[in-house]
């Protein structure tokens, strides 16, 4: 309720904070990033930061979430709404590893899961509807290459599109914990290539 409320400079002074804290987190991690840091970083003074944060650095944290939940849906656009072909789907599958290469430790996805954790219900709730997002733009991908009889129409579309999630998921852990690429690569790609196996 308080964002519909804020002034559009409010809104952008908010907007600043969070901008600021969520880069700090890709960098330094939650547990090394405190609010003295967050001021200093976005020019915020405290009174500032409790206005729009009147909870403190809670506060702070689930909007961070928010904010990088959107960031790892966005960061995928246009592509990953636009999966309607297999030219399309391997477009989308470059930019994934491109992103996540030129990111490394410091994508969203990594802040959202790895560093704000997942112990708090609120936090737990914005993963599972951006993953659950995410999982929707797929699904719509598999679906149109059967419409178009790209693949078989007897190919899954959630199992498929579980895999995908899955691999990447999975691939951006691995990555996080040995800065390979590789893992994200392979799987990646194959779980995108089992679309075209026979069934």
């Amino acid at each position: 309720m308080e964002e519909r409320v804020l002034t559009a400079k409010g809104a952008a002074t908010r907007q600043r904070i969070v901008d600021g804290a969520a880069q700090l987190i890709r960098e330094q991690g939650v547990v090394n990033v405190g609010l003295d840091d967050i001021r200093a970083a976005t020019s915020t003074s405290k009174s500032q930061l409790f206005h729009y944060f009147p909870d403190g650095k809670s506060d702070l944290m689930l909007a961070v979430a928010r904010h990088e939940a959107e960031q790892v849906i966005a960061e995928q656009m246009p592509q990953l709404g636009e999966l309607t072909t297999w030219r399309k789907w391997q477009a989308w599958r470059r930019r994934v590893l491109k992103m996540y290469d030129e990111q490394r430790e410091g994508c969203a996805l990594s802040a959202l899961v790895g560093q704000l954790g997942l112990g708090d219900t609120t936090t737990r709730q914005i993963v599972g509807d951006m993953l659950d997002r995410w999982l929707q733009y797929l699904v719509d991908g598999v679906e149109a290459l059967r419409a178009s009889g790209e693949i078989s129409e007897a190919v899954d579309p959630v199992r498929s599109a579980t895999a995908i999630l899955t691999a990447i998921n999975g691939g951006a852990t691995m990555l996080v914990a040995t800065d390979r690429m590789n893992y994200l690569e392979t799987a990646l790609t194959a779980a995108i290539d089992d679309l075209r196996r026979p069934v």
